[in-house]
């Protein structure tokens, strides 16, 4: 049996959630064809697993629970679309603070899974949290005026002192992501 997992920053905090609901419902008035992603399941993705056996999965944890950082401070800012603004398919928040500090986790976490058999990222860690996806490119100009306004939109911050394996049971009403193991910082 295996499980669809990822390692992750979960985001909490209700006046950070409120942030981003409200940049969802700029982007849902627009009238373009996007899902949003459920306040609850925001998140900075670290590295996205895949199908994983349960034997894996107890080895991924142990890195996990070994990973030690300080704590850290991330400034939620700006919405941006990946790829691009003419083919959008994924809607995000960046990230300012104290990114250096995740991107060294993620370096260690790359390192550490590797040598489970994890392949490296293709492309460059970028963290940002995901708040839509595009279905379509329906109204697309007016979707991306709406980004454009929310570039320099500054949400919140959020104190970072754990990182989650996470568990994704995906359903027809969206995915549940429960946590298999987190890490602790030092505090």
């Amino acid at each position: 049996m295996t499980d669809r997992c990822f390692v992750a920053v979960d985001i909490e905090g209700l006046e950070l959630m409120e942030a981003f609901i409200r940049a969802q419902k700029i982007v849902v008035s627009t009238g373009a064809d996007v899902k949003c992603v459920e306040p609850e399941n925001i998140h900075f993705t670290l590295k996205f697993l895949g199908e994983v056996t349960e034997e894996k999965s107890v080895q991924v944890a142990e890195v996990i629970r070994r990973i030690e950082f300080e704590p850290f401070t991330l400034r939620f800012r700006g919405v941006g679309v990946f790829p691009n603004l003419s083919r959008p398919s994924v809607i995000w928040v960046g990230a300012t603070g104290d990114v250096q500090k995740m991107i060294a986790i993620h370096s260690e976490l790359e390192i550490k899974l590797r040598r489970l058999g994890f392949e490296s990222e293709k492309k460059s860690f970028q963290p940002h949290a995901t708040i839509c996806r595009v279905k379509s490119g329906k109204n697309k100009a007016k979707l991306a005026e709406a980004v454009a306004s929310m570039e320099t939109v500054l949400f919140g911050e959020l104190k970072v002192e754990h990182i989650k394996l996470k568990k994704s049971v995906l359903t027809n009403s969206g995915p549940i992501y429960s946590t298999i193991a987190k890490s602790t910082s030092r505090e």
